[in-house]
Parts: C-alpha cells; structure tokens; sequence
C-alpha cells in the first residue's frame, strides 16, 4: 500500500536539518557566504524538498586541507581498526535503511523496494570492506639473487574523490567508500545536485560513527554543487583517484583532467545493455528478466537492459509475451509497494525520452508498445515502450536513460554476438539459453566484449561481491568486489638484502 510521507518527519529522523549546508568535513558544515544554492525537487508529486547551499571555491580548498590532515591520522590506524569504523556505519545503515530507502525512494523516484534495496547494497559493501580489512594482501616472489628476499605491498593513495549520478544516489558512493576507507584513504563527494539530501543524510550517518569514535573530521568530506565542483576534483592534483558515474561525455571530460595530471580515474558510464534469448531459451525466466532489466528504475540504470535480440523462430512469441507482459505494469507514486514503475528524475529527462520516441519513427522503428507523457503531477511519468528496430539504427547505438526497449532477430548465435557488441558501450549484457555450449560461447573471448556477462539472469541487478565496470566507452576500471581495491592503493616492490654481500641483478659485474 501507498506510504504517506511527512518530509519534515523524514528528513528529522534522518538528521537533517537547516544547519546541514551541503558542504560538510564531518563534524563541521561549512556555510557559503555567497548563499547560492540548489533546490531539491521530489520527481514523485513535483513538490519541493529542501533548498542546500552549493559548494564554493573556498569551502571546497577548506575541505581538502581538513582532508589532508585526517589522512595523515586515518591511515596510520591498522586495516582491521578502520575495519571495525567500517562495520559500525554498515549497523547504523541496518538502523536507518527504512527512512533512507524512502528518502532515496522519494527523492530520486525508484521504486520503495528499489530504494530499501539501495541502502541493503550499502551495508553488504560495508560487510565486504570488513572483511577485506584484514586481507590486503601482496605477493612474495623468489629473488634471482642469493640471500635476498622480495615481496609487494599496498599502501594508500591519499583523497579519493567520488562523483555520484543521481540513479544510484547512494549506493555506488558507498561502493568507493567503504573501500577506500579499509585501505587508509579519505574520501570527498560530489552527488548529483539532483540527489542532494540523500548525500546529506549519508554524511551525517557517517560522521555520527566517526566522532563517536573520537576520530578526525575529514574522513567522509560532502561538496554539493555542480558540474564546477566536479571539474575542481578531477583537476586537483592533490586528489590522486577520482571514481566518476556518469555520462560518456562527463566521463571523458573527466578522464582527460586527471590523465593529463597523472592520476588515476574509475569510470563507470554509459551502457546499452543486451539480452540474447535463443531459441533454447526458458522464456519462464527470460520475460521477467526482460522486463525488469527494462522497467526497473524507469529504465535509468546504467545495466538497464536495452536491446533484446530475438531469434527469429521465437520472435513472435517473445513479442507476444512482451506485450502481454508491458499491459500489467503499474506505474504511479513508488511509495506504492504495488506499482512496479515511478517518475524519470526531472522534466529534462522527459524531453530526452521523447526526443528518442522521434528518433525511433524516423529511422523507421515501428511500436509494438507505445510510449507516451503520463498525466501525473509532477510532469516525469512516461509509459514504457518497445520498439522493433534495425540493429544500426544510430538511435539504438546510442543510450536514452529511460524505459525505452528496442527488440530486434537475429538467425545465427555469431550474428546475435556481433549485434550486442557492435555498439561503442560495453557495460552489462547476457544470454538466456539452456545450451550449454550457446553460453560458453558467449562467455568465451567469441563472446561478449562487456565488462559484465551473464546467463540465464538479466542484465540489471549486480552483487557487490564481483569488480562492477565496463569497457570501450563505458570507461574502464572496476568498483566494488573482487580484487577491486587495489585501484584505491599504491602498490610498491620491495626487495631485500639480508646477506653480506651485494650482487646485482642479471648478474652484472661492477667492480669499484
């Protein structure tokens, strides 16, 4: 049933008040005195939230120096100490999920089980990063020289810098955090200034666990402000990693600022994800996966499935299934635990989504399940479409952030491949076939070029206990699970001499 939300209530609860003023070192929230700000509009109801001042110049080298100076504290604690900090803000996660999952709910638009499902991500990094504390682990290698011993070891970077997309306005902040915080770093964020209070209610829940424990301001540091903010990041060179979701072309504004200052970026952006459903498929599994990979968060994942690519002796019936399947989708506020599908973020992403509809009809796409602008309050709730298209269509090869599914046949599995990949993105992707070989196939370097490959689920819904990211113009470089922390630290080789004389490597002669 539908949540009745008392914002004041929920903000309250949440720690928010007037005092939070966007730009926060933890423990202090800097004011801006030029008192620009950003308002917050809910996508659900069109109503206004709260106004949070941006981010300045000023506070923003305030920030970095507070930054600097908690480094200096935090990375000397043992891993399995900064473990332990770690743990505490995943149990105050677990005591706060409800009014946070309705904040991001409200804010953003997902559904309310997406938004619970949100901050459940947040703590399941949280327990990743707790164990991963005492597992920073490196290599011991035989040395070529007599009585020398060789080993690598990770030490941290310094300040990562986050910036977060509005789709998941929580929890891929969390996926960097929690992280970089095991490995010895501190971390600045810039959210969306699309997402400003779920930031807010993050920092405060965070900084409410550091200070209990008595330690520096400066570990969690929140800049809200827009795309200046994200450029001071991304060209300050005392920020040595800086982990950006996005856009394709944020990303490559981003990528070249802090490549050409030699730092290290994390890119995760565009995806136009694909479903191969063979003719082996179980279409049991396949229509569900279909659709939620194309409806769940009104199609505004970066893994929201884009293109299903049929083959051609079960086309007809997928489409039928599909059909049926789109004709018993709810859409309404996301509060509603029984609507499947709410708002776009804003007004600009209905333009966006209609500019696409255009598009479609112009290249001769035809509808087989119409899409149009809802009479809603708020102006950002569109109906979910399906189009038959050509698979080089430049609208297909390019992504719309919106519940927009393209479906097209293919005869043989080489071609099927050969459409997914031949799109410049290579995020998510996956094939639904009982064919054992059909999905090795597709697992093999002949397969997939993406940075995720999956059988027999969507492409849509990625545990955290795997390296998340994509390749080509999706960016590069992984977060989250798997060996993914060692993006967040310097590695470093050390050999030693424990004998009593000097040999040098390759055997080289150089007698003095």
């Amino acid at each position: 049933m539908q949540q009745v939300i008392n914002v004041e209530e929920l903000l309250s609860t949440l720690g928010i008040t007037s005092e939070n003023k966007g730009t926060s070192t933890g423990i202090e929230w800097l004011a801006n005195n030029s008192k620009e700000n950003v308002t917050s509009y809910s996508p659900v109801d069109g109503k206004k939230i709260a106004s949070v001042e941006l981010c300045d110049d000023k506070l923003y080298n305030k920030t970095i120096h507070v930054a600097q100076s908690a480094f200096e504290k935090w990375h000397l604690l043992p891993a399995p100490k900064r473990g332990e900090i770690v743990r505490q803000f995943g149990n105050r996660l677990r005591e706060f999920k409800e009014p946070l999952g309705q904040l991001v709910s409200y804010e953003m638009g997902k559904s309310l089980q997406e938004g619970y499902g949100e901050v459940q991500e947040m703590i399941d990094i949280c327990d990743f990063a707790v164990g991963l504390s005492r597992q920073l682990h490196g290599l011991t290698m035989h040395s070529e020289r007599p009585n020398h011993r060789m080993y690598e070891q990770w030490h941290p970077l310094g300040i990562v810098g986050i910036i977060s997309a509005f789709n998941f306005p929580v929890a891929v902040w969390a996926w960097n955090a929690a992280i970089a915080w095991v490995c010895g770093n501190v971390c600045i964020w810039k959210p969306s200034e699309k997402t400003p209070l779920t930031a807010i209610a993050c920092q405060k829940i965070a900084a409410d666990v550091f200070k209990e424990n008595n330690l520096p301001e400066g570990l969690s540091n929140l800049v809200i402000g827009d795309y200046k903010v994200g450029e001071l990041i991304s060209h300050d060179k005392r920020i040595p990693l800086v982990s950006a979701t996005g856009s394709t072309r944020m990303g490559q504004k981003v990528g070249m600022a802090v490549a050409e200052r030699f730092g290290k970026s994390i890119l995760e952006l565009g995806g136009n994800n694909a479903m191969i459903i063979s003719e082996n498929a179980d279409l049991n599994l396949a229509i569900p996966g279909i659709v939620f990979g194309a409806v769940g968060t009104a199609g505004q994942r970066c893994t929201s499935t884009r293109r299903v690519i049929i083959h051609e002796s079960i086309y007809n019936d997928v489409k039928s299934r599909l059909i049926n399947a789109y004709q018993q989708i709810k859409i309404g506020n996301p509060l509603d635990a029984t609507n499947h599908m709410g708002p776009l973020i804003d007004k600009d992403a209905v333009d966006t989504y209609l500019s696409a509809l255009k598009a479609i009809e112009s290249e001769g796409g035809k509808f087989i399940v119409e899409g149009a602008v809802l009479d809603f309050g708020s102006g950002c709730y569109v109906k979910p479409c399906i189009a038959e298209v050509k698979p080089n269509y430049q609208i297909v090869c390019s992504e719309t952030f919106a519940p927009i599914l393209y479906i097209m046949k293919y005869k043989t599995l080489d071609e099927a491949i050969a459409i997914q990949n031949n799109v410049p993105q290579g995020l998510s992707s996956a094939i639904m076939t009982k064919d054992i070989r059909e999905s090795e196939l597709f697992l093999s370097t002949q397969g997939s070029d993406c940075g995720i490959a999956n059988v027999n689920i969507g492409t849509s819904g990625a545990e955290i206990g795997g390296a998340f990211g994509g390749e080509k113009e999706t960016g590069g470089g992984r977060e989250s699970g798997s060996d993914a922390w060692k993006t967040y630290m310097r590695r470093q080789t050390n050999t030693i001499n424990w004998g009593k004389d000097l040999p040098l490597a390759q055997g080289i002669e150089f007698g003095v």
